[in-house]
């Protein structure tokens, strides 16, 4: 009988964690990676607009409370997105604008469907930098810029291990200071993440 009973004490405890995870399967830090699609706009979406790939990684923590989900983020991006014109000030010469790294940090506010599902929306700022080269001749010219902007997001978290889970994403951002000068650029993005809680 003692045996059974202590059989028991030792299933209990060792289940305990288990159990706990899975009453709040979003909760803890996470790591992922994310990829998609990246629309950029100048003058308020009126401008030229330019295509790329945007790729890169985040880091969050997550509390959950009920259904409710509650986090903080930060992510780094780059992208493929880029502008090249020639003849631009002179027969020959030629200028490339390059979307450079994103910087990202912010925070989401959730809702559990299931134990597996998770729809969120995120908010937060965002710093995009500008690289610009301009050849003409034997003469290169190189410089960049920082814009500063908001960004706003939704989407859904799958979790498809205990641990690891896949995620689809929207979000907008909008950058209004380029350093010293008002600016009205637009940025679309579809993207898709693998990553891990721990």
């Amino acid at each position: 009988m003692r045996k059974i009973a202590l059989a028991a004490l030792l299933a209990a405890t060792v289940a305990t964690p288990a159990f706990a995870q899975d009453q709040a399967p979003f909760s803890g830090p996470r790591v992922e990676g994310v990829a998609g699609w990246d629309h950029f706009k100048g003058d308020g979406g009126q401008g030229a607009s330019k295509d790329g790939v945007v790729y890169g990684g985040a880091v969050g923590y997550d509390f959950q409370a009920g259904q409710a989900v509650f986090g903080a983020e930060a992510e780094l991006t780059g992208s493929s997105a880029d502008t090249r014109e020639n003849d631009v000030l002179a027969a020959g010469d030629r200028l490339r604008v390059d979307t450079g790294r994103d910087i990202y940090v912010g925070g989401r506010i959730g809702y559990a469907v299931s134990p597996r599902a998770l729809l969120y929306a995120k908010a937060g700022y965002t710093n995009q930098r500008i690289d610009a080269r301009y050849d003409a001749g034997t003469t290169s010219v190189s410089d960049h810029a920082n814009l500063d902007g908001y960004r706003l997001g939704a989407g859904i978290e799958y979790k498809i291990t205990p641990t690891a889970y896949i995620k689809g994403e929207y979000r907008y951002s909008n950058y209004s200071k380029l350093d010293d000068y008002d600016v009205d650029l637009d940025r679309h993005q579809l993207l898709a993440g693998v990553g891990v809680r721990f």
